[in-house]
């Protein structure tokens, strides 16, 4: 499976996962009822999907002005940092206002959520490669 109907599957198995797990975390954490955890983590989902939309765009639009390519250790850690960086700054207030808490304890679920999403990402991935195949900007070519 490639191109559009594998990123449609792609990010509709992955955010349908996410909600499932970080409605069951948030509600663990924050003591919220499964209904308010629920639509929490599916506000934060539409909100992780259109950042991750937003800042990619501004990101490829400044490293092609850049004048060295590719993508570098350094630029990567940049990237990964810009991207958890901007959308903690976005939902650590959606949170706190959501679940009427403060926002240092908004932090401490966004970081728990940080770390999960971490773990999360790297076998979701490796799964969906082993399931369906690697994409074909990574496949071998053949010899």
């Amino acid at each position: 499976m490639q191109g559009i109907q594998r990123k449609i599957v792609y990010v509709t198995l992955y955010e349908g996962i996410a909600i499932l797990c970080a409605s069951v975390g948030l509600a663990a954490m924050s003591g919220a009822g499964a209904g308010q955890s629920t639509v929490l983590a599916t506000i934060a989902s539409a909100i992780a999907i259109a950042w991750n939309l937003v800042f990619n765009t501004l990101f490829e639009a400044w490293e092609k002005r850049q004048p060295v390519r590719g993508r570098s250790l350094k630029r990567r850690i940049a990237h990964a940092l810009g991207f958890e960086g901007g959308l903690a700054f976005i939902l650590v207030p959606v949170f706190a206002w959501y679940l009427g808490v403060g926002l240092w304890e908004a932090l401490l679920y966004d970081a728990a959520l940080l770390l999960f999403f971490l773990v999360y990402t790297f076998v979701f991935n490796w799964g969906f490669d082993r399931v369906f195949g690697l994409p074909a900007s990574a496949a071998a070519q053949p010899a």
